[in-house]
């Protein structure tokens, strides 16, 4: 005789209707976090996924005011690009992970990539700026370029590309997060606006 495993208790007993509420509360309130949490936008490439986790909006503003900003979006240098399921598999993987460091409160100050997702990122400089780190008249004048342009990390010397070297936490201490900065309204007031058209139109 095969053991049976059922989740609910037998027809007709008290409590399979308090078990039928909780399995539907705990159902609700995963949906409703889901929700809240914004899961399905990591699904996309938009950067203001990022910012759906306060902590990195002094990164994303960063990388806004970056050269990057106009030719490369936040998956394109922190996620593989190898094949489909590997891009998707690694998002999940580190998105949970953040979230679970973001939901402790254990985010340090300054967020320093990890060792496997260094290795994406140098994959990615190298293939979009394989030209450059081929280049053979470099080696004249940039010590050691020839043995050390793929063996070497690109930020030991780009240190500043994309992220500038001031990205902590506390560089946004009165920044209320997640606002995103880009959104494309017209900053300038409205008297100002009307009065530069009329000059305009003079």
């Amino acid at each position: 005789m095969k053991p049976s495993f059922k989740i609910l208790p037998e027809r007709g007993s008290n409590w399979r209707q308090i078990a039928l509420f909780f399995i539907a509360v705990i159902i609700g309130l995963g949906l409703f976090m889901m929700r809240e949490a914004r899961v399905t936008s990591y699904l996309s490439d938009d950067p203001q996924a990022c910012v759906n986790c306060h902590v990195m909006t002094p990164v994303y503003n960063s990388w806004m005011n970056s050269s990057h900003r106009e030719w490369a979006n936040c998956n394109d240098c922190h996620v593989p690009h190898d094949n489909f399921v590997n891009k998707y598999y690694f998002k999940a993987k580190d998105g949970l992970y953040h979230a679970s460091v973001f939901t402790a409160r254990a985010e340090p100050d300054v967020i320093e990539m990890r060792e496997a997702s260094q290795e994406v990122v140098q994959q990615n400089c190298i293939r979009c700026h394989v030209q450059q780190v081929t280049q053979v008249k470099y080696d004249g004048w940039i010590e050691d370029h020839r043995e050390k342009r793929t063996g070497r990390q690109c930020w030991s010397c780009h240190q500043q590309v994309p992220h500038g070297k001031i990205h902590g936490l506390h560089s946004i201490k009165y920044n209320l997060a997640p606002i995103p900065t880009d959104k494309e309204e017209m900053v300038i007031p409205d008297w100002l606006a009307e009065q530069t058209s009329k000059k305009l139109q003079e």
